[in-house]
This record gives structure tokens, C-alpha cells and sequence, in this order.
């Protein structure tokens, strides 16, 4: 239980998109969370002690298959979803930490070989090892196709790109979750930069590699600890390079697939959080002689809030659900996750509003939890596609439809 009194709703849970295994992650995780205690002052130092506290408390072993040392068979959506909810109620930092070790070894757990799923893996579900997903570029944000960052193979080399031979990566990085704190990155660069989707490979860079610098850390409204990173002859072989010669674009695209419906999960959490603040501001407020909850306008916001909470989980539980069955085409499933993303994060950031506008002046007090949850809903918005390309994929799923 919350200090305040606070806690996450649990009724959802029995609904059918959930199995035993993820009751249990919900029946456990709120106590964990709430006796943390992090000191958030400093958003990096932060984060490696989530990476650490999760890690050592077995959490974190949801971001990787059984056999490398994860808590179930293979990376289940529910239980992402399950999990970065309940930890976004209490600290979206700690629902940050915990996303980005799966998002940011995803890649490896997808198309790794079987030396680097044993290099990487184990070591990011016991928090030994902090994870990054390097994609985005100034230049290729939502458009991923437009990424600069040019792998050359040396000449000396074989042109299959097998081992032994070397790459030498040039080009920018931007807006790179665990910039500056990750132990490795995985990273899309193009390989055949005329081939356009089809002309991307991914790699695993190690931070410390010659040639990368991830010192370039970027401020932001909500603490996020993000970095650019500039590549500048920074060499890497080819037992670094992951999955297909080429595939790096699918294979980006099938690890965000997997997590959408895990931001959507966190936009709950927050959203969750606030309509727990504000039925407890409202209780307790006083004005006119009464307390801010016997007014109906205040009834009619908190009706409208849960409402609005309820369309995104079910949205999101179904995209998960959905994912971990293989129920429907693989278009139906993406086009599930991009209504869940689209929908959760948009209704939350009109909850925390709505919560915030409930607490007068209040909310806006700087160390209020409904103004640092303002700051911190707006990113959810954007990364991980934007709510406009959430809308393209939805868009184009109908419009392929008999």
C-alpha cells in the first residue's frame, strides 16, 4: 500500500486475457515497488539503481526468454504490459528502466546468435548489463527509411559480411534511451544505403567501442536520461553484426511490435495514478462547506477519467493477448498494438489534465505527483511512433481489408 493510501486497481485482472502467471507479477510487484525508496533527484544515477533493484529482484527477468535466464518460455506481451503498468503507478522512471532493458536487448532475444543471446541476455536480466535501442537519427525519426548512418565494410574484407571481416560506422544517433549509461547499443545502420528499407542491418556496439561517443546527453521536461551518439570510424566485426544481412529494417520493426502494447501499458499506469491522486485530493478538499467529491461536476470528471481508462486497457490487453496467441494476421496484430498506443496515451494525457485542473493551483506545484505525471505522459505520446503513425498503420489495415 502507497503511504497515502494509494494503490493500483486490480479488478481488471480477472478478466481473460490474463493467465496465473500474471496475476502473480500483479499480486507481488505493488508491494516491491512501494518499499524502493529511490532518491530520483538525479535521473541517470536513478535509473542504474532501478536497473540494479529490479534486477535483483527478479523483475527484470521478464525481459528475456527462459532459457537465458528469464522468468517465462519467451518474451510474453501480457506480463510486459502487466509489469510496466504496475511500475508506472508508482515511478515512471522504474517503468523506464525496466522498459528500456527489454526494448534495448529485444533485438538480440529476436535474431541474436546463440553466442550473443549468451553474451548479452543473462547479464540484462540480472541488471549486470544496461541495454539501448539505437534507431532514431535528427533526420529519421517516425520515417526510419531516412537514417544516415552509413556500415562500411573494409575492403580487405569479404563482401558476405562474415566473420572475420570488420565494419566502420559513421553517422549520428539522436533521442537514445540509456544514451551515456548503456553497456551496449543495438544499433540500424544502413548497409546498402540505395536498397532503402532493404539495405539496413542492425549491430551491437559496445559502449567503450573506439569511435562512438555517447557523451552528448539531452535535457528534457520529465526526467529521461537520453543521449545522442556519433560514430565516427567506430569499427565493430562482423560477430557483432545481428540478424539478417539487410533485415535490419524488419528486424526493428518486430521488436517495437512486441513492446507497443507495453507504452500503452505504462500510459495506464500513469493514468492510473492520477485518478487515484485526484479521488483522494477530491475526498479530502474542502469548499463551500463540502468536500470537492459531493460535487457532481467533480462525479462527472472522475466518471469520465475511469472511462477513458477503461477504453485504453481494454484496447491494450487485447493487443497483448492478441500478440502472445498469434491470434489473427500479423498486419491485425500490429494494427491492435498501434490502437492500443494511440488510444491509451492519448486518454491518459486528458486524465492526468483532468486531474491535474482538479487540484487547482495545487497542481501545478512543482513536487506535486500530478504535475511531475503531466511532464512525464507527453513523451508516451511520441516515442515509439507518434500517435499520427499509429493512425497511418490503423489507416492502411482498413483499407486492406476485403
Amino acid at each position: 500500500m502507497h503511504p497515502t493510501g494509494l494503490s493500483p486497481a486490480t479488478a481488471h485482472l480477472a478478466l481473460p486475457f490474463f493467465d496465473p502467471a500474471h496475476r502473480d507479477i500483479a499480486a507481488r510487484l505493488p508491494d516491491w515497488a512501494n518499499t524502493q525508496g529511490v532518491d530520483e533527484s538525479d535521473d541517470r544515477a536513478a535509473c542504474r539503481d532501478w536497473v540494479r533493484r529490479l534486477g535483483e529482484g527478479g523483475w527484470l527477468r521478464y525481459c528475456v526468454a527462459a532459457e537465458h535466464g528469464g522468468a517465462l518460455p519467451e518474451l510474453d506481451s501480457r506480463a510486459l504490459v502487466v509489469l510496466r503498468e504496475t511500475l508506472a503507478f508508482y515511478s515512471p522512471l522504474a517503468d523506464f528502466a525496466f522498459a528500456m532493458q527489454g526494448l534495448g536487448s529485444g533485438a538480440i532475444s529476436l535474431a541474436g546468435t546463440p553466442a550473443q543471446q549468451a553474451a548479452y541476455l543473462p547479464a540484462v536480466a540480472s541488471g549486470a548489463k544496461i541495454a539501448a535501442f539505437a534507431l532514431s537519427e535528427p533526420e529519421a525519426g517516425s520515417d526510419v527509411v531516412a537514417m544516415q548512418l552509413i556500415a562500411i565494410q573494409d575492403d580487405s574484407t569479404p563482401a558476405d559480411g562474415q566473420k572475420g571481416s570488420k565494419f566502420r560506422l559513421n553517422g549520428r544517433k539522436t533521442w537514445i534511451s540509456n544514451g551515456g549509461l548503456a553497456d551496449f547499443y543495438c544499433v540500424f545502420a544502413k548497409t546498402e544505403p540505395e536498397a532503402g528499407s532493404r539495405g539496413i542491418s542492425a549491430f551491437i556496439v559496445e559502449r567503450g567501442t573506439p569511435g562512438l561517443d555517447d557523451s552528448r546527453a539531452i535535457a528534457v521536461m520529465a526526467p529521461h536520461p537520453l543521449a545522442e551518439l556519433v560514430f565516427a570510424d567506430c569499427r565493430v566485426s562482423a560477430s557483432q553484426r545481428l540478424g539478417d544481412w539487410n533485415g535490419g529494417f524488419k528486424l526493428a520493426m518486430r521488436t517495437l511490435d512486441i513492446f507497443r502494447a507495453s507504452v500503452a501499458g505504462a500510459a495506464l499506469g500513469m493514468a492510473r495514478r492520477a485518478l487515484a491522486e485526484a479521488v483522494h485530493h477530491a475526498r479530502g478538499r474542502r469548499m463551500f462547506g463540502r468536500t470537492l467529491a459531493d460535487f457532481q461536476l467533480t462525479q462527472a470528471k472522475l466518471g469520465e477519467m475511469a472511462a477513458l481508462i477503461d477504453a485504453g486497457a481494454l484496447l491494450t490487453y487485447r493487443a497483448a493477448w492478441l500478440r502472445d496467441t498469434a491470434q489473427g494476421s500479423e498486419r491485425e496484430r500490429s494494427a491492435a498494438a498501434a490502437m492500443a498506443k494511440m488510444v491509451a496515451t492519448e486518454n491518459a494525457q486528458r486524465v492526468i489534465d483532468m486531474a491535474l485542473q482538479m487540484h487547482g493551483g495545487l497542481g501545478v506545484k512543482v513536487g506535486c505527483k500530478v504535475e511531475s505525471l503531466y511532464r512525464d505522459i507527453r513523451a508516451l505520446r511520441i516515442y515509439e511512433g507518434a500517435t499520427e503513425v499509429q493512425q497511418l498503420i490503423i489507416g492502411k489495415t482498413c483499407l486492406s481489408s476485403p
